[in-house]
């Protein structure tokens, strides 16, 4: 059941707070929910609007119905990769620009085919569930572009010369495939059990060891090691004046179940 939220759907994106996780469900099933300019900034708006809700633990990322998660940009649109040329931040950019500075783990729900652009919007998450039937893709030189902003996201998910084939010869990866190259965490005939498996070991940890965890992660991801060493130095000296962490340690002393109070 859905709780009160501030958030609003659009008719191409649900958006529904389920107790403590988000979810952004793109809703063009009938176009395999292929990106639109809509569906774009209204998850860049929701996962920024998110990071200010407290009772937020996860966002999950996923399409309507069992045959594709997403199929990447609708092909059908007359302005299917931007809709001026003269801004320097596209849609999707927006997106992944909102979800890099997400605080808030993302998990991608991957329900059938992932493609294209598609392939950004789940590498963008911080885990993926798919789909035993879901496959991978990258199928832009079909017709004559790139994943260009896709490698953003992509290029250290998984290795170099399965990337390169992936890029250069459009043949997708199957759901087997992608969780041997690690491009997702967990492959299920069961999609929806499997992530609610993941979730749970998620929400009942400390949400402010993982709210600044997910800060620390993405920071050191582009350091040199003696940058990281000293960002790292400090930083664990403030996750210990956290109320989680003392409750954590008086929990583990008492041989009890931590109340984390999220501060």
């Amino acid at each position: 059941m859905s709780t009160s939220s501030p958030f609003t759907s659009t008719p191409e994106l649900s958006i529904a707070q389920r107790g403590a996780v988000l979810w952004l469900t793109i809703t063009r099933e009938e176009r395999r929910n292929a990106m639109s300019h809509g569906v774009l900034a209204a998850m860049a708006e929701a996962v920024t609007q998110a990071q200010g809700e407290r009772s937020i633990r996860a966002i999950v990322v996923t399409g309507a119905g069992s045959k594709a998660f997403c199929a990447g940009a609708d092909l059908q649109s007359a302005q299917a990769f931007t809709t001026d040329y003269s801004e320097p931040q596209g849609h999707l950019a927006r997106v992944l620009r909102a979800v890099r500075a997400s605080n808030i783990p993302l998990i991608a729900r991957v329900n059938g085919a992932c493609m294209a652009g598609g392939m950004g919007l789940m590498s963008m998450c911080d885990m993926a569930v798919a789909s035993s039937h879901a496959v991978f893709g990258l199928p832009e030189v079909k017709v004559g572009v790139f994943p260009a902003q896709v490698l953003s996201v992509l290029q250290h998910l998984i290795p170099r010369r399965v990337l390169v084939e992936m890029c250069i010869t459009g043949e997708p990866l199957s759901s087997a495939q992608a969780l041997q190259y690690g491009l997702v965490n967990y492959v299920d005939d069961d999609v929806d059990a499997k992530l609610d498996w993941l979730l749970s070991r998620l929400l009942d940890k400390s949400p402010a060891a993982i709210r600044r965890g997910m800060y620390t992660l993405k920071k050191v991801e582009s350091m040199a090691f003696e940058e990281a060493m000293s960002f790292t130095e400090s930083q664990i000296a403030l996750f210990t004046l956290t109320a989680d962490a003392k409750e954590g340690q008086l929990a583990f002393q008492e041989k009890r179940k931590p109340v984390w109070t999220g501060q």
